[in-house]
């Protein structure tokens, strides 16, 4: 069934490639933005920003299902201001009659254990459905894809270093996703029913330590795995400065992400392929579509 969907972030890393697969479904697409007037994507560009409560309820206007694709990670206090903002956007999808939200978090088992990133998830999840809509939670871990802050974090890494220290959160096992796949989970929740008020984990085809994510992609990069030599104790590779200088990748976002990395964080319940029923992709595929989207607008 056709729907009006509401997409926000609908020019970010995951907003732009999700708006032409609901597009390509049969939906009509709001693509919410701060900059409708800079927008040059697919769908109808609307006003509004999460962190201005009073600009929700416009956008919101006719909308059956809303994805939330916001977070701040870009800033020290992000906790605070992805609550508050996950609270107004709940409210106002509540006060218009939206049937659903649907929310991309983040993967891991909850406990005491969890990072400030992924206990911020958590609670944007709780919050944006404090109000009686019925959410929607895809919990992921890596996203693999042009653009995204982790895959670039890896490419630059791979590229700029021969070998590698790495501190013992190296060994940590994650299930990369590709962001394509990604895309698909999404766009077959939207206005499914047996996918309302429920929380699915997804992920990619392997389980991968982050050194194994590393010397994968410098196989595809490179033709050959960079020698990794795992330490038990920190090193300086942790702080964000040395993020940036190497990567080039904000500090803040870096630092925030580099918290989560020792958490273990895989799919444990496979329910979502029942609902969404398709075999993603591999870390090597995955990462080989993005070095493709990456060398892309050079080559043309």
């Amino acid at each position: 069934m056709s729907r009006t969907v509401l997409v926000t972030g609908a020019s970010g890393f995951v907003g732009r490639r999700l708006v032409p697969a609901l597009l390509e479904a049969g939906h009509r697409v709001k693509a919410m933005t701060r900059h409708p007037e800079t927008y040059d994507g697919p769908g109808e560009a609307v006003f509004g920003d999460v962190f201005d409560p009073g600009s929700l309820a416009e956008p919101m206007d006719g909308v059956d299902v809303a994805v939330y694709l916001v977070h701040s990670l870009d800033d020290n206090d992000f906790e605070n201001k992805d609550a508050a903002a996950a609270r107004d956007f709940g409210l106002a999808a509540a006060a218009a009659g939206v049937d659903q939200i649907v929310y991309l978090g983040g993967l891991g088992a909850d406990g005491e254990s969890l990072s400030p990133h992924l206990r911020s998830r958590r609670e944007v999840e709780h919050l944006l459905g404090l109000n009686g809509v019925p959410v929607t939670v895809l919990r992921a871990a890596i996203v693999v894809g042009a653009g995204g802050v982790s895959w670039e974090m890896t490419r630059q890494l791979v590229k700029h270093l021969p070998a590698m220290v790495v501190p013992k959160w190296a060994a940590t096992r994650t299930q990369p996703i590709a962001i394509e796949d990604v895309v698909r989970y999404l766009a077959g929740v939207v206005g499914n029913e047996a996918a309302l008020g429920r929380t699915f984990e997804i992920g990619g085809a392997d389980q991968l330590s982050y050194t194994g994510m590393l010397q994968e992609a410098a196989l595809v990069l490179n033709g050959r795995r960079t020698p990794i030599l795992e330490v038990p104790v920190g090193t300086p590779m942790l702080s964000e400065w040395w993020i940036r200088l190497v990567t080039g990748v904000d500090a803040t976002t870096a630092g925030n992400l580099i918290e989560s990395m020792g958490t273990e964080v895989l799919v444990t319940d496979p329910a979502i392929r029942e609902v969404v029923p398709f075999e993603p992709m591999t870390y090597a595929e995955a990462v080989r579509r993005a070095v493709a989207e990456d060398a892309a607008p050079a080559a043309s």
